[in-house]
């Protein structure tokens, strides 16, 4: 068994669309990144590239590559699957926490845990996600924190 950790976070920015987890969440301001900014999945892709030891995203997935810009991060966790299932390793779990004031992510957890799952070839069940606000500390950004579990095929 192999165990990794990833974090991420994005500024929030006016004018932008916010997506976390592989949905859009209808929120006046979105994730300021080259890609689409999805923190919570690049904070999954960090957990499993550790895991695997085999860097971070910012490597495999360089913000200076235009082909990256605007792409949904769904495409990161999908190149990632690929390499998980080289290695021979599958997901056993997923723990992932979202700090943010606003937007709640309550109503949006069960469908990014199937987004997630469905691109990781595992079942959503097997991915735990939590929101958890900042008591005011920082309005103005989104941190994402995982924890991944992987195991022999």
């Amino acid at each position: 068994m192999r165990i990794g950790i990833g974090f991420d976070s994005h500024l929030l920015k006016e004018g932008k669309r916010f997506f976390l987890g592989g949905c859009e969440i209808p929120f006046p301001k979105g994730l300021l990144g080259h890609s689409d900014g999805d923190c919570l999945i690049h904070a999954i892709v960090d957990a499993i590239l550790g895991a695997l030891n085999k860097g971070d995203i910012g490597s495999l997935f360089p913000d200076t590559e235009p082909k990256y810009k605007e792409i949904s991060s769904i495409f990161f966790l999908t190149e990632v699957r690929r390499i998980l299932e080289a290695e021979g390793y599958k997901v056993s779990n997923i723990d992932a926490v979202v700090v943010c004031e606003e937007p709640k992510i309550s109503s949006y957890r069960k469908k990014m845990a199937e987004k997630i799952g469905e691109a990781l070839g595992c079942p959503p069940e097997l991915i735990s996600i939590k929101g958890k606000r900042q008591e005011g500390l920082d309005k103005e950004v989104v941190l994402c924190y995982s924890v991944v579990l992987l195991e022999r095929r």
